[in-house]
């Protein structure tokens, strides 16, 4: 089934010249005429894929639209007049997905509309929440990263996400088919995590029974997630940078240098760059995994996507807790201003 597109009519010059581009891209279109039209459009189930406002950006009918956009989880493109003096910033204030300057080119138009369709659907798939500029930002970075193999740092607090981010990077490269590998670089005792990551030859140590192949050995073809980076002791950072610069490594206890091809995402709670400037961090190993970099905002940095996530969890908390639908009713505005104002300083776990 074609993608469904709302088309409003704000301005009917461009909105007849996109829809006919649009519909012979493949899509499925609508013209909204009035905004009571693209309102009762966007409420129903299934809503719209994205929706295209040719017009009236700065009118309180379009802001209204918008936000209603965004509880349902709609993309939006909007088309900004050429004499707008902040096309971007006016973007961000309304919460667009993306925007285009007029005159818009349908071909472009379509074009757009399809590679923010696909964003909608790497968030239903990786559970990438957000409607936010900081999580559409994180997201169109996950869509430049993916393809290549560099290294990538992600840095955010606890709970923002970066195992979910590693994922979807890895979820959208190449290396898809093969596996990803997660290691959580604080919860493993320094003693235990060379061998861990590497693994050991039989008799290395006591206790080592048998040959044990490391976390990099088995991901070989695919990406490690190095989770916690920080927390790494400087003898095993020296290690990791080897295998970045010639992706070889010795198992504990082992003569034979083993090759792999692995992509490395590595992820931090704390500024890495800060901790090299306290000299708790390897430099080099730094300059090594901050090929590609992406920061994860707390949840106090994009409070609009807190009734996404209300709206996205409160089903299932409520499954969870045996509370029947039709016993749920919802959340009160002020309740959902409540949880709006918090500082939520575990973000979401």
């Amino acid at each position: 089934m074609p993608d469904r597109i709302l088309i409003t009519t704000d301005d009917l010059e461009h909105a007849v010249r996109i829809n006919a581009g649009v519909e012979a891209a493949g899509f499925h279109t609508t013209l909204a005429h009035t905004l009571d039209e693209a309102r009762q459009a966007l409420r129903r189930d299934p809503p719209p894929d994205c929706v295209v406002v040719t017009g009236g950006l700065h009118e309180s009918g379009a802001a209204q639209l918008l936000t209603l956009a965004r509880d349902r989880s709609v993309s939006t493109l909007g088309l900004v007049e050429e004499t707008e003096p902040d096309a971007k910033g006016l973007a961000r204030r309304l919460g667009l997905t993306g925007y285009l300057e007029k005159p818009a080119d349908p071909a472009e138009v379509a074009a757009t509309v399809r590679r923010l369709i696909e964003r909608r659907k790497l968030q239903q798939r990786t559970g990438i929440i957000g409607e936010s500029p900081a999580i559409q930002e994180v997201l169109v970075k996950i869509e430049q990263m993916a393809p290549v193999s560099s290294t990538v740092l992600i840095e955010g607090e606890s709970g923002t996400g970066k195992e979910l981010v590693a994922r979807a990077i890895h979820d959208l490269s190449p290396r898809r088919a093969k596996p990803f590998i997660a290691v959580n670089c604080a919860a493993i005792p320094d003693t235990l995590l060379e061998s861990e990551l590497f693994g050991h030859e039989k008799g290395a140590f006591t206790g080592a029974a048998e040959r044990r192949l490391g976390r990099f050995e088995l991901a070989d073809g695919g990406t490690i997630f190095l989770d916690e980076v920080g927390e790494m002791a400087p003898a095993t950072q020296v290690k990791v940078l080897r295998v970045l610069e010639d992706r070889t490594f010795f198992r504990v206890g082992g003569t034979q240098a083993i090759k792999v091809d692995v992509r490395v995402v590595a992820a931090t709670n704390k500024s890495l760059k800060e901790e090299v400037a306290l000299g708790r961090f390897r430099d080099d190993l730094f300059y090594r995994l901050n090929v590609l970099y992406i920061y994860l905002p707390p949840l106090r940095e994009r409070k609009t996507d807190i009734p996404l996530l209300v709206r996205r969890f409160t089903p299932e908390f409520a499954r969870e807790h045996s509370r029947p639908g039709h016993l749920f009713k919802g959340i009160t505005p002020e309740a959902l201003q409540i949880l709006v104002d918090a500082e939520w300083p575990g973000n979401i776990r």
